[in-house]
């Protein structure tokens, strides 16, 4: 029996796009027979290195109106409020961190109902306090893993992953990799990428 094949679904907090990603890809994971593994990273730190001061939605406000109305009429189709949180973009480091603290089964979850707490309540996503609520309603102990959130062991995983999305030549979020290293940067390059790791040219 051979194994399932697996992708690495790159994503970042503050991106809308990842918010997007996130809402579908498990079901068109499923449909496949595709293994997804989620992985946070932070995009700031690419940003930085390719000579960014903000996101390039802020820095151009031209393609800025242009994602937010592509954010409408994407949420409309899947059914979802949108509301923009202020400031855009948020930081993301402190759910960052609890994603990776917890379980690799409960962080799909947790991601989603972060990303929906972001952009269809407009709720700020760097409040612990608010994280720390979400972790309790995926059935998750909170105090463990708010705790383990601010460990050293976390935060050095949180850096070797945006080490990793550098590496690997991630620009931006999402982003989804293929076991055999081919990239695929975007929303709307899901089905792509998954019928690709799946042997579909």
């Amino acid at each position: 029996m051979t194994d399932k094949p697996t992708v690495d679904f790159w994503y970042e907090f503050a991106s809308t796009y990842s918010f997007l990603a996130a809402e579908r890809i498990d079901s068109l994971a499923a449909e496949r027979g595709v293994t997804v593994r989620w992985r946070p990273f932070l995009l700031g730190a690419i940003f930085r290195d390719l000579g960014y001061t903000s996101s390039p939605f802020n820095m151009y406000p031209v393609k800025g109106a242009y994602m937010w109305r592509d954010m409408e009429r994407w949420c409309a189709r899947l059914g979802l409020p949108l509301v923009r949180p202020e400031p855009f973009p948020q930081n993301g480091m402190i759910a960052s961190r609890l994603a990776l603290a917890l379980p690799d089964e409960t962080r799909p979850a947790f991601t989603k109902a972060v990303f929906r707490l972001e952009f269809c309540e407009g709720r700020s996503i760097d409040d612990e306090a608010m994280l720390a609520q979400v972790v309790r309603e995926i059935d998750v102990e909170q105090e463990p893993a708010v705790a383990a959130a601010r460990t050293d062991i976390v935060k050095h995983a949180l850096r070797r992953n945006t080490e990793e999305a550098k590496t690997l030549g991630l620009f931006g979020a999402p982003a989804v990799v293929t076991s055999g290293g081919e990239m695929f940067w975007g929303n709307d390059r899901l089905e792509e990428a998954l019928d690709w790791a799946i042997g579909r040219r």
